[in-house]
């Protein structure tokens, strides 16, 4: 059986802006204003010629010299650090960009979300952009109307397809645009951390249709900072760092060896958030610092018994005077969300406080089966707006001292009442 993807030693590079040496003197100022085009002409013509993985500073590889064969049928995991050279080699395999040197032989038909709108057209309707994605694709109109009301069904948009998709929010694009890709039955489906727009429930769903995608022989990219979503999803993950292939095979061997200077920057039930290494995405001001797991006597602590209480202790810098939001999220080792609590629940005022603050979040009494658990941190303004957002930032293991040794199946143990009559 072919390969479904045969890429050999690409690499992609890129020119990026300089610091100018500035000039005191006059002269020198004409000088530079008169040499400028001439320079700038030089910088293409450097750029334009292919001679190794070298360059001045003004030259930045996103991929060096990477060589992978897919087999169809294949659900790949790209994971990788922002800058790693992700969505780069996404880009090239869906032919928006050219290598600068190497090769990739595709077989069969690409299917491309990579950005939230890429590929719609924002003055026609939803309805005319499934037709026209369908006709790029390669479809027949025919094929297209076979398919079309199950596009719309699983979009959930069909109130608004006929609206202009201009006026579509970006959950909306997400649905529409995946709904197309998954139901035009591509050969490769090729999915950049778009779906993390959507709603729980939208994702989820999604993530079903790639599963069957690969089942029906075909084969799916896909890129994410989830690594619960990745270890739930992949049989095969690839790991990037500076453009090149770090680690390629087994995907809990891959994802433990990305997590592991994660780990290493945390100490027994403390973590330092001012310079994760790990997944994060910080769009605003406000940012989490430092989160502390403590026990029922408020000392820091990484191991629970099963009816444990745990407070989750959380620093936070930066504060605007209109205040904050913070949510946890606890899941465990399967990707598995067990708990969210947030602070919009709860009676504290989180409005009036001062520039930095550390709040406790405490569940009275964990319940939940002896595994492995992480936290991943959100925190918003007054707005509901994320502003900071950190996966995985602490762990903690829950064991189950004093009950039975028979392991269990299920997330949450409730003990319950329990008589013979």
């Amino acid at each position: 059986m072919k390969d479904s993807i045969q890429i050999s030693k690409i690499s992609k590079r890129y020119r990026i802006g300089v610091k100018e040496e500035m000039h005191d003197s006059l002269i020198g100022k004409i000088t530079s204003f008169v040499m400028s085009p001439f320079n700038n002409f030089r910088r293409v013509q450097k750029l334009s010629k292919f001679n190794g993985l070298s360059g001045g500073e003004d030259i930045i590889w996103a991929l060096k010299d990477i060589s992978l064969n897919i087999k169809p049928g294949e659900i790949v995991g790209i994971i990788g650090r922002n800058g790693a050279g992700k969505s780069t080699l996404l880009k090239i395999l869906s032919r928006i960009v050219e290598p600068t040197g190497g090769s990739a032989i595709i077989n069969g038909r690409v299917a491309s979300l990579l950005e939230v709108g890429t590929g719609f057209h924002k003055e026609l309707s939803g309805r005319e952009n499934i037709y026209l994605n369908g006709t790029i694709l390669g479809m027949k109109k025919d094929e297209i109307n076979d398919k079309f009301d199950k596009i719309v069904e699983f979009s959930e948009i069909g109130k608004f397809i006929d609206t202009p998709v201009k006026r579509y929010s970006s959950g909306m694009y997400v649905r529409l645009a995946f709904a197309v890709a998954a139901h035009l039955e591509p050969e490769i489906l090729i999915v950049d951390e778009v779906l993390a727009v959507g709603d729980a429930a939208f994702q989820k769903k999604c993530l079903g249709k790639m599963s069957e995608t690969a089942q029906a022989g075909r084969t799916v990219l896909f890129v994410s900072h989830n690594m619960h979503t990745i270890q739930n999803l992949c049989n095969r993950v690839i790991l990037l760092e500076e453009g090149e292939v770090i680690m390629d095979g087994n995907t809990h061997k891959v994802v433990s060896n990305y997590l592991k200077p994660i780990q290493e920057n945390t100490i027994e039930g403390e973590s330092d958030l001012r310079n994760w290494p790990g997944s994060r995405k910080s769009p605003g001001k406000i940012r989490a610092a430092y989160l502390r797991t403590l026990d029922k006597n408020g000392n820091t602590c990484s191991t629970f018994n099963i009816h444990d209480p745990i407070t989750l202790e959380l620093e936070i810098e930066n504060i605007s005077k209109n205040g904050f939001v913070v949510s946890f999220l606890i899941n465990d080792n399967q990707g598995t969300l067990v708990y969210q609590v947030r602070s919009q629940d709860s009676p504290i005022d989180t409005e009036h406080v001062s520039s930095s603050v550390t709040v406790q979040m405490t569940i009275s009494e964990l319940k939940v089966a002896e595994k492995q658990y992480t936290v991943d941190v959100w925190v918003g303004n007054h707005f509901d707006k994320m502003e900071d957002f950190v996966e995985s930032a602490i762990a903690f293991d829950v064991i189950n001292v004093g009950h039975s040794k028979l392991g269990l199946r299920s997330v949450i143990h409730e003990t319950g009442k329990w008589e013979i009559t």
